[in-house]
Order: C-alpha cells, then sequence, then structure tokens
C-alpha cells in the first residue's frame, strides 16, 4: 500500500508526464495518442513505473521501444517543470497497460457464448 506522499508525488509525476506527451512530446511519437493510466512510486520516490495505453497505434511494442529510447529526453523535460517542488527527480520505467485490450478481449468471449433462456416456471407449494 502506498503512502500518501507516494500518492501525491505519482500524481505530479502523471499530470506533468501526461502535459509533456500531448504537448512536447508530439514530435517525438507522431500521431500516436498517450495516456497515462497509472503511476506506481517506490517509497524512496527514486523509480516511477508509468503504464502507458497508446491509442490509434497497431504497434504497440515498437512505440513503447520509442518511449523507453527517448526516456532521458523525458526525464529532462519532467526535471524543468518539477524541479522546485521535489528533491529527487525519478527514473522512469515505462510498462504497457494492456487493461483495454483484457477488457475487449473478455467482451469478445462473453458476447460469443450461447445461453439459453431460463425456464420460467413457477415452483408449485
Amino acid at each position: 500500500m502506498e503512502s500518501t506522499r507516494q500518492q501525491k508525488f505519482a500524481k505530479l509525476v502523471q499530470r506533468e508526464l501526461s502535459d509533456i506527451f500531448q504537448r512536447e512530446a508530439r514530435s517525438l511519437f507522431g500521431q500516436v495518442f498517450i495516456t497515462i493510466t497509472q503511476v506506481r512510486v517506490t517509497p524512496d520516490l527514486g523509480i516511477a513505473k508509468i503504464y502507458l495505453s497508446l491509442l490509434l497505434d497497431k504497434q504497440k511494442e515498437e512505440t513503447l521501444e520509442m518511449i523507453q529510447e527517448q526516456t532521458k529526453t523525458l526525464r529532462q523535460m519532467m526535471a524543468q517543470r518539477i524541479k522546485n517542488q521535489v528533491r529527487v527527480i525519478p527514473e522512469l520505467h515505462f510498462y504497457l497497460d494492456d487493461t483495454a485490450d483484457y477488457a475487449a478481449h473478455i467482451e469478445d468471449l462473453l458476447s460469443g457464448l450461447d445461453i439459453p433462456p431460463a425456464d420460467e416456471e413457477e415452483p408449485t407449494n
């Protein structure tokens, strides 16, 4: 369970990185719509695990690799924004959040089931 300090720090990282992805990093990653679904921070605030959802992208693994190659640049952009608010700029570790894909897969499975209607007999007492 994360402490209040970790949660506040994670929200700050999420807000600033989201803004960077929306405004400044468009030139780095093209027309891919990048959403940060979750940020988890270690207790010492040294490492931030960032879970990304990539929309309008068919090659998610390749895009994730591009993001990981630009980690240093993204960290520097974030450092310029939060340097007066925090002591430590965390290392950034990016992961794909496949929750939406998993939910769509489950939805497809459930919609493909053929469930017969229940008998509507009333019990006799």
